[in-house]
C-alpha cells in the first residue's frame, strides 16, 4: 500500500494505523499548496479534491476519506485489535470517527486553520469548543481509550486535537483531554508518528519565508 500524506495533517492517523498494525506501506509527501508530491507527480490527477489522506491499494486502485481508511487499515489487520469485531463495537467505532469527522475536524479545527476564512467564521468555530470538546471530556472521564481499547478512532482524534497549538483551542480548559493526549503520545506508534511528521513540518516550515505566528508552536512540542 501507498500513502499519499501531508505533515501533520488528518492523514497522520492513517500512519499511526498503519504503525500500529504492523503493516507495510510506503508514504508519498504531498504538497498541499502546490498540489505536487515529493516523487513529481500532479496530485490532482490521483485526487481531484487534493486533500488527503489518500491510500493506494494497488496501481489504479485508491481509497480517500480518512475514516474510510482507518477502518480499511483496522479490516485488513484485524490481529492489530484497531476496530471492534462485533455490530455494536463497530457502531460505536462509526459513531466516534463520525464525530471526530464532523464536529471537531470540520466543524471547529478547519475553519480555524484556513488562511481564507473570515474573522466571523473563526469565531463562529471556536464558539463550538466548549460544547463539542465538553461532550468529549465527559465520555473520556475515567477512560483511557474512546472505546475498550485502543482503536483508528484514538489515531484520529489524536491527529486532531494536535491542532490546538496552532489555534485559539487551548486543551487546558479540557484536563481530561489534555491528559489522554499526553498518552497517546507516549504510545509507540503514535510517538513515532508524530516525530516523523513534525520533523518533515518543520523542515517545510523552515522554506516558508516569513512564516510566523501560531504556527511556530509546532516546533515547540
Amino acid at each position: 500500500m501507498k500513502l499519499y500524506f501531508s505533515p501533520l495533517a488528518c492523514s497522520l492517523a492513517s500512519r499511526i494505523a498503519l504503525y500500529e498494525a504492523g503493516a507495510e506501506a510506503t508514504f508519498v509527501e504531498v504538497n498541499l499548496r502546490a498540489k505536487t508530491t515529493s516523487d513529481g507527480q500532479d496530485y490532482l490527477r490521483l485526487n481531484p479534491l487534493g486533500q488527503v489522506p489518500l491510500l493506494e491499494l494497488e496501481p489504479g486502485d485508491t481509497l480517500s476519506e480518512n475514516s474510510a481508511i482507518l477502518q480499511l487499515i483496522a479490516e485488513r489487520y484485524p490481529e492489530a485489535g484497531l476496530a471492534p469485531r462485533d455490530a455494536r463495537g463497530r457502531a460505536r467505532l462509526q459513531q466516534w470517527l463520525g464525530f471526530i469527522a464532523t464536529e471537531l475536524h470540520k466543524t471547529l479545527y478547519n475553519p480555524l486553520l484556513d488562511e481564507k476564512a473570515s474573522e466571523g467564521a473563526k469565531a463562529y468555530a471556536l464558539e463550538k469548543a466548549a460544547s463539542r470538546l465538553g461532550w468529549l471530556q465527559e465520555r473520556l472521564a475515567g477512560r483511557e481509550f474512546l472505546l475498550e481499547q485502543f482503536s483508528v478512532a484514538d489515531a484520529y482524534l489524536f491527529a486532531v486535537l494536535n491542532w490546538s497549538a496552532v489555534t485559539p483551542v487551548n486543551l487546558s480548559a479540557w484536563p481530561t483531554i489534555r491528559a489522554y493526549h499526553a498518552r497517546l503520545l507516549a504510545r509507540p506508534s503514535v510517538s513515532r508518528a508524530f516525530a516523523e511528521e513534525r520533523e518533515l513540518y518543520l523542515q517545510w516550515l523552515a522554506r516558508q519565508p516569513g512564516q510566523h505566528g501560531p504556527i511556530d508552536a509546532v516546533k515547540e512540542r
